[in-house]
């Protein structure tokens, strides 16, 4: 047993949520720039597309994430590719979020009325400028909130890159609990750390709602 104070816990549990805020940012850019590629394909109007980005979100939205990360973690080492906790987590935690980031927009872009569709094709444009000058402007105030929003999802989805073993808030504060013989005490001081995090996130989103509601 190794006697910590309440101080040694919670800046040990800091110095973790640096690595928990770190990779929350990697897996939330990272799937959305593999999201928004992935919608425009899935807009493209292509029935092989709309099949590979159909399957590709069934697949990450039906398989649960500590699967996904077990399988990045252990997969990739089949191409040669030597892959730590970090880099198994983030390339996990991206693919997963991207697939949710994907659905969401698509979503917010159904949601635009049809006629704003043939309104710009009776201006002549092509299928690349209806998107950047009519549709996406529009869709991009409806998905803001949900957007943010799922970043609360994303910080809690890295807990589950403890198994493989990244030194994460969880990870940190499991051993940190093992060696002091306190699970309640430092599990308790993680679950309020994660609850800073993810709450005002949480408030944020509920206030673009609004925001954007009183707009429209």
């Amino acid at each position: 047993m190794v006697d910590f104070s309440l101080w040694d816990i919670v800046r040990n549990l800091l110095l973790a949520g640096r690595w928990t805020v770190s990779l929350s940012l990697i897996a939330f850019i990272g799937g959305g720039v593999v999201g928004l590629l992935l919608l425009m394909l899935r807009l493209s109007k292509r029935r092989s597309a709309e099949i590979f980005v159909g399957g590709y979100v069934q697949l990450f939205q039906g398989v649960p994430l500590l699967v996904q990360l077990f399988l990045a973690y252990y997969g990739l080492g089949l191409f040669g590719i030597n892959a730590s906790a970090w880099v198994a987590a983030g390339v996990g935690l991206t693919l997963y979020t991207s697939a949710f980031l994907t659905e969401i927009w698509r979503g917010c872009v159904a949601a635009i009325p049809r006629g704003q569709w043939e309104a710009s094709q009776s201006l002549a444009l092509s299928f690349g400028e209806q998107l950047r000058y009519v549709i996406l402007p529009q869709a991009v105030r409806i998905a803001i909130p949900p957007t943010v929003g799922f970043l609360v999802q994303v910080i809690k989805g890295t807990a589950l890159a403890s198994v493989i073993g990244f030194m994460e808030l969880t990870k940190v504060g499991k051993t940190i609990a093992n060696a002091t013989l306190n699970p309640f005490l430092v599990f308790t001081c993680v679950a309020l750390m994660y609850f800073l995090l993810c709450y005002p996130v949480s408030r944020y989103a509920k206030s673009l709602e609004r925001k954007l509601h009183v707009a429209h």
